[in-house]
């Protein structure tokens, strides 16, 4: 019994130890599978936060004064700005195959070059740079005029040109084609330019002047050596409103040019020839043929080139009202022979006389008639060296007595002149006087000079421009020059005063 009851007891308590230990194992897995549900049920709100969480906005808003500015973010060009919502009852398994079931569409098979056009159009309408093919023509030809005034016609337009359509045929109106500059085309030095690329080039003038030029008015080369007969004949023979030419530091125009131009360009009105070689020859029968219609003439002066003066002098241009003659600065011909009395025959509306580092010799035929007008239109006399001058008093005299409407006067080297020489001209309204010695050998002054206050008398009321730079005044003759300058001047009328290298003391300047 004893034995019995304690096996029994010993039973027992391996049946209470093992039902401890398995409700122990139970509670664990319980615990387990109750964290386990709570890690998943995390796990699945996070999915779905992150399922319906919406995108980042792919720009930013910024607020100005009296607007709001939409910017869009760099990587925004290929993305959606709009958050699209998932369905919640279409599984992913059912939307694939719903996709399988779609047949795909027939693809239709574009050319090469279409299909650049349309990738080349999609990537501007994602990226926003299409706004070029949405302005109206009229503004783009606006815009475009404001470079062309600038920069000239060419390369620009030929290049904008080349953007789209809609720029090609803004790029197109004559309008824009008036004024047109062609630089030279590039050669390596050391070789001769191919017959190819000359070919090419003649190709280039021939349809510019047939498809663009026909509302030339300006027409410049710059720096040709070759084929300039060839353009002169395709740009006359097509530009019938053609009404100047300039050639810049050209060679090689013949007769055969000027001949192209004296049959097609009747509306030509001015000739630009400095630092150019052309045929002297071809040039003076040009004039004589066709002179009449010529009002601005400008070239660089040579022993050859003096029979161009000649033949103006002569009368071949009776209405010139420009006549412009420098010299290269290597060139050693500085001095030049003139008659004005003959010139103020041949030309009595010329309005500007220039002729620059030249040292001019007046040549009179004969004493002045009372009938002679000498020049009565001009509007500027301009004789400015840097080595010595010829001219005095009388002589300027001579070819200024008649010009009442004289505005600028540019004496600049002219050291024979003197104040009461310039107050005996005939121009009561003179607005610029340049009277400065620049010279770049030391030559040297005669003498002091003086009575610089009768210039301020005379002109006190017009001048808006006095350069005396280096002239020997004394400092008691710039003290009441400049005294009675402030009495007889407006406020507003002088505008630049150049008294360096005088002997001006600061007193005088207050």
């Amino acid at each position: 019994m004893e034995a019995s009851s304690s096996g029994g007891l010993v039973q027992n308590g391996r049946a209470d130890n093992d039902a401890a230990s398995g409700s122990g194992e139970n509670g664990l897995r319980s615990r387990k599978a109750q964290l386990k549900r709570s890690v998943d049920g995390k796990a699945k709100k996070a999915k779905k936060a992150r399922m319906f969480r919406p995108r980042q906005p792919n720009y930013t808003i910024q607020q100005g004064e009296d607007m709001l500015l939409y910017i869009a973010n760099a990587s925004s060009h290929f993305e959606s700005l709009f958050w699209t919502h998932r369905s919640k009852n279409v599984s992913k398994a059912k939307s694939l195959k719903n996709q399988k079931k779609k047949p795909k569409p027939k693809l239709e098979k574009k050319p090469v070059k279409e299909e650049e056009e349309d990738k080349f159009s999609e990537h501007q309408l994602e990226s926003g740079d299409s706004w070029g093919q949405h302005l109206p023509e009229e503004v783009l030809v606006n815009i475009f005029q404001m470079v062309v005034v600038q920069d000239s016609a060419v390369p620009f337009l030929c290049r904008v040109g080349r953007v789209c359509r809609l720029w090609n045929a803004a790029a197109s109106t004559l309008i824009l084609w008036r004024k047109v500059t062609v630089g030279h085309c590039w050669i390596q030095p050391g070789k001769n330019q191919l017959e190819k690329t000359t070919n090419k080039i003649k190709e280039t003038v021939t349809w510019l002047a047939q498809n663009r030029f026909s509302q030339l008015r300006d027409f410049t080369l710059c720096h040709w050596t070759k084929n300039v007969d060839f353009t002169l004949e395709a740009v006359s023979k097509f530009c019938p409103h053609l009404h100047s030419i300039h050639l810049s530091y050209c060679k090689g125009l013949t007769a055969s040019g000027l001949n192209s131009l004296g049959l097609h360009s009747r509306s030509l009105r001015r000739i630009n020839l400095q630092h150019s070689e052309f045929q002297v020859e071809g040039l003076v029968e040009y004039l004589e043929e066709q002179g009449k219609q010529i009002k601005q003439m400008l070239f660089t002066r040579s022993h050859k080139n003096d029979k161009v003066l000649a033949a103006i002098t002569r009368g071949c241009c009776p209405d010139l009202e420009l006549l412009e003659v420098n010299k290269k600065l290597e060139s050693k011909d500085t001095e030049l022979s003139v008659c004005f009395q003959s010139l103020q025959k041949a030309c009595p509306k010329l309005k500007i006389f220039r002729m620059l580092n030249i040292q001019i010799q007046h040549k009179p035929i004969r004493k002045r008639d009372e009938s002679e007008a000498g020049f009565p239109l001009l509007d500027e006399f301009c004789i400015a060296n840097t080595e010595y001058s010829y001219m005095t008093d009388q002589v300027l005299l001579d070819i200024l007595f008649g010009s009442a409407k004289l505005r600028v006067l540019d004496l600049r080297g002219s050291t024979r002149i003197t104040t009461s020489g310039l107050a005996q001209l005939p121009c009561p309204k003179l607005e610029c006087l340049f009277w400065g010695q620049y010279f770049t050998k030391n030559l040297g002054f005669p003498s002091v000079k003086k009575n610089l206050h009768l210039l301020m008398e005379k002109w006190g009321q017009t001048l808006q421009q006095l350069d005396i730079t280096n002239q020997p005044f004394t400092e008691a003759d710039l003290e009441v020059a400049l005294s009675f300058l402030p009495q007889v001047t407006d406020a507003d009328t002088l505008l630049s005063l150049n008294l360096s290298g005088t002997r001006i003391t600061p007193q005088a300047l207050r």
